[in-house]
């Protein structure tokens, strides 16, 4: 088989190497890719908006499978254009990508069908916003409506910064047509977990769930990023905690969905809160993969990633043997460039990658990377995801900073604390 991927960042690369593993792929393609990703793929240089231009590559190619990353163009309706030109391709139409970007939709899909989330309204004027928001009492949540590269969401803790964030998403519209609408929702305490569950519109079935850490330092401060590491499996969940999110989120959200004349084919991402008691709550959905999380995910998959994407398109995911996964613990930490995330600084030479090529148990996975002959320079925020897996957390914590230790590159930052709150740390 012949493959697209869709994407050029960590998880566009991890996708891609997995898929580079079925013995049925012939050849990868990547749009437009990464360093990286041209050791495993021929990369082509495209917008990955230009969907005419994604179709007519996929015909002359004769591509047997597209594999959408990223959710712009999820959002902008990539699957729909695909599809009306009979090309198979893997994600949610652009009814079913509304998920993640509308916040408000998903809210009102989550009231209506019963599946647990934080008490919330939705505003669109400031003065009323302003007005409800002054009648709480802090901590509470400010939601932008739409996409906002992870940026739009504040946590309140006194009256200045309520009314200031409402006033930059409805008033300043500092993310555009993004804050429109606000939803101000209750804050809610727990452990966070991401759980991502594959879903050909009728089944859905569960991926290894895993941990994110969103701020940029370590202790989970400073200001939030695209994800700065995770780990998988998580050691506070258990079968039971997984049937009940797979019963009233995963499950009865695809069925919510179906309800409302939407199939959803794909990966349905429920980004989670455990209460103390155990219930899960939806923090937000995505509708994609998500970007850490795929890269220790995937690379402790032991089955073959095809069928199973295949399965979700064609339907009949429900005749899937379950998922295998080889054991132990994998756990990936991003190494992001000097500035990031407000400003990063590409352009800086990356050095010791050669020094982890042929390790049985790490994998880096380029996200930010140019090659330039036997080269790779930094070329976007976060710039690798360097990933373990050992016998155990604390064993896959050592190999994957022993690995980051090998590289270097001008300003290099991240975490030093990954996987840690396994430990109880």
């Amino acid at each position: 088989m012949k493959i697209l991927v869709v994407g050029g960042g960590g998880r566009e690369h991890a996708l891609a190497w997995k898929l580079s593993q079925s013995p049925h792929v012939e050849t990868i393609y990547c749009v437009p890719g990464n360093g990286g990703i041209e050791e495993i793929a021929t990369c082509i240089n495209m917008d990955v908006g230009d969907f005419d231009g994604l179709i007519r590559f996929s015909k002359q190619e004769s591509i047997d499978l597209v594999v959408v990353g990223p959710e712009g163009p999820l959002a902008a309706g990539i699957v729909d254009a695909f599809q009306s030109k009979g090309i198979a391709i893997f994600g949610p139409q652009k009814n079913g990508a509304l998920v993640e970007t509308s916040k408000v939709f998903a809210k009102r899909m989550m009231e209506k069908y019963d599946v647990p989330t934080a008490p919330f309204q939705v505003f669109s004027d400031y003065g009323e916003a302003a007005s409800y928001a002054e009648q709480l009492t802090p901590p509470y949540v400010v939601k932008a409506d739409g996409l906002c590269a992870g940026k739009g969401a504040y946590v309140i803790h006194d009256r200045a910064e309520g009314l200031k964030a409402l006033n930059d998403l409805l008033v300043e519209k500092i993310f555009g047509q993004a804050g429109n609408s606000v939803i101000i929702e209750s804050f809610l305490k727990g452990v966070e977990v991401s759980y991502l569950g594959l879903s050909d519109g009728e089944t859905v079935l569960p991926l290894l769930p895993a941990q994110d850490h969103k701020p940029l330092l370590d202790n989970d401060q400073g200001p939030n990023t695209g994800g700065m590491g995770a780990y998988t499996p998580v050691p506070f969940m258990n079968p039971q905690i997984e049937m009940e999110i797979d019963r009233v989120v995963m499950k009865r959200s695809v069925r919510a969905l179906a309800e409302g004349a939407v199939t959803f084919k794909g990966v349905l991402y429920g980004g989670l809160m455990l209460s103390d008691d155990n219930k899960p709550w939806v923090l937000e959905f995505n509708a994609r993969f998500g970007d850490p999380e795929t890269q220790p995910i995937l690379y402790k998959m032991e089955s073959d990633l095809l069928p199973y994407l295949m399965a979700c398109v064609e339907g009949g995911l429900s005749r899937m043997e379950p998922i295998s996964w080889k054991p132990g613990v994998s756990v990936c930490v991003v190494l992001a460039a000097k500035g990031y995330p407000e400003k990063p600084v590409k352009g800086d030479r990356i050095f010791g990658l050669e020094d982890l090529k042929g390790r049985a148990d790490v994998k880096v996975f380029h996200a930010g990377t140019r090659k330039d002959g036997d080269r790779f320079y930094t070329a976007g925020g976060r710039v690798l995801g360097v990933t373990a897996l050992g016998d155990s957390y604390s064993d896959a914590i050592r190999k994957v900073y022993d690995a980051v230790g090998c590289i270097k590159f001008e300003g290099m930052q991240y975490r030093t604390d990954i996987g840690r709150k396994s430990l109880g740390a």
